[in-house]
């Protein structure tokens, strides 16, 4: 099993600082996550997916994130000039490292 999240969101509780979604649950068996965000998206703050990686590391969970400066929400898998259009092609190779596809090179 594997997680990938992009752009999550109701992860973070705002109204109690920077704190999990107590709906969300989180424990050492939650499967490797892969989480993948831009900074510059409106919608869902990037502050959703820091909380997320915070509470599945302390779970012990194995989880990468990568971080973009520009992408903004729903990104999805079309082309643009920003470096995010790559995120597909680190799922692969992660999918690779976490022994879910037979090349961990690509």
């Amino acid at each position: 099993d594997f997680a990938i999240a992009c752009y999550p969101g109701h992860l973070w509780n705002e109204d109690k600082g920077f704190v999990l979604n107590p709906n969300v649950p989180v424990t050492s068996n939650t499967p490797p996550t892969f989480l993948l965000h831009a900074e510059d998206d409106h919608v869902d703050d990037v502050e959703q997916s820091l909380v997320y990686y915070i509470a599945l590391k302390k779970a012990g969970v194995l989880v990468e994130m990568h971080l973009y400066a520009q992408g903004g929400h729903a990104f999805a898998l079309r082309r643009t000039k920003f470096p995010i259009t790559e995120w597909a092609w680190l799922v692969e190779t992660w999918l690779g490292t976490i022994g879910m596809t037979s090349n961990p090179n690509h």
